[in-house]
């Protein structure tokens, strides 16, 4: 019953949970506290999966009637049936795959990220106007990660890692206010310093790692989105909102590159929406609630019948 539990918590975790919040309208009033429960939700999952293969493989390991746990395949089958005895390997067998996906998953997607940011970045080095530190006489950009590309197109969007970049073009300069070019720097310098892009590849190598038909395919997407409005309260805060809605709407056609982030895109008009209302600190702490809730159950119920055997174990 343990392991069907947790199955069941897991699936419920990677695929009607996410579908119900990301279709949800309150996150947008609790950024922050959302992003923390949409972490939860993606830690609990895997963690629920990993205890319901632990569940089976000592529902498989159970002592018999000698007293001693048996990894006879015989002895197993006797003592479940071969029916249960079946369905339990299969399922620990998922379960270690599933395992297995994540990590491979995790470490293809930061390998081709950070080669993808580091090409860019050696071409953006390469062509960027390195000589020219004053945007017009107007704007001082004389910050070592900020370059300025020579397009019409008005873009703008940072590079994240170690050898960190602020990217803009003429055209966004053309187009923004000395104000609004404060805010679009300060939204792409809030995604550098709180490391959205780590948040991101977490969520697109879960994705990854779970079969296609019990997922839910709008986490990433509704993630994405709360990154860009918590860099957004970021930029608010050196500004003004409607600052930087005007600045927001001067780059709403800009798409970042794959492995960046853009202060632009076809999140823009949800984002200037929301900034003509506060955030709510009573969601904020609804939600925070939620994501406590939802990685202590699980944990405790993994945690406790352990601590009971030991107990027992070291008791007796």
């Amino acid at each position: 019953m343990t392991a069907v539990a947790f199955g069941l918590l897991c699936l419920l975790l990677v695929g009607p949970v996410p579908a119900w919040l990301s279709s949800a309208q309150w996150p947008m009033r609790a950024p922050r506290a959302a992003m923390t429960l949409w972490q939860a939700i993606a830690l609990a999952a895997v963690l629920s999966a990993f205890s319901a293969g632990l569940a089976i493989a000592a529902n498989l390991l159970r002592p018999g009637t000698a007293g001693t746990p048996s990894a006879r395949i015989a002895d197993q089958i006797d003592r479940l049936g071969l029916p249960l005895w079946l369905f339990s390997v299969a399922a620990f067998a998922a379960t270690l795959l599933v395992g297995a996906r994540l990590v491979v998953t995790t470490i293809r997607v930061a390998f081709r990220t950070r080669s993808r940011r580091a090409a860019h970045r050696q071409l953006v080095d390469l062509i960027a106007s390195l000589d020219d530190p004053v945007v017009g006489d107007r704007h001082p950009l004389r910050a070592r990660y900020v370059r300025r590309l020579a397009l019409d197109q008005p873009l703008a969007y940072c590079l994240p890692g170690r050898r960190q970049r602020v990217i803009v073009t003429d055209g966004a300069v053309a187009r923004l206010s000395d104000a609004e070019l404060r805010a679009v720097l300060a939204h792409e310098r809030a995604h550098l310093r709180a490391r959205h892009d780590l948040v991101l590849e977490a969520f697109i190598a879960l994705q990854a790692a779970f079969p296609r038909f019990v997922r839910s395919s709008s986490a990433l997407g509704s993630v994405e989105l709360l990154a860009e409005a918590l860099a957004d309260d970021q930029a608010v805060r050196s500004t003004s909102p409607s600052t930087l809605a005007h600045a927001l709407v001067a780059v709403s056609d800009s798409a970042a590159p794959r492995g960046a982030l853009a202060a632009g895109g076809s999140t823009t008009v949800a984002r200037i929406n929301r900034l003509a209302s506060p955030n709510s600190t009573t969601i904020a702490a609804a939600a925070y609630a939620g994501a406590a809730a939802i990685l202590v159950v699980p944990t405790l119920a993994v945690v406790i019948p352990w601590l009971v055997e030991l107990s027992r174990f070291f008791g007796g």
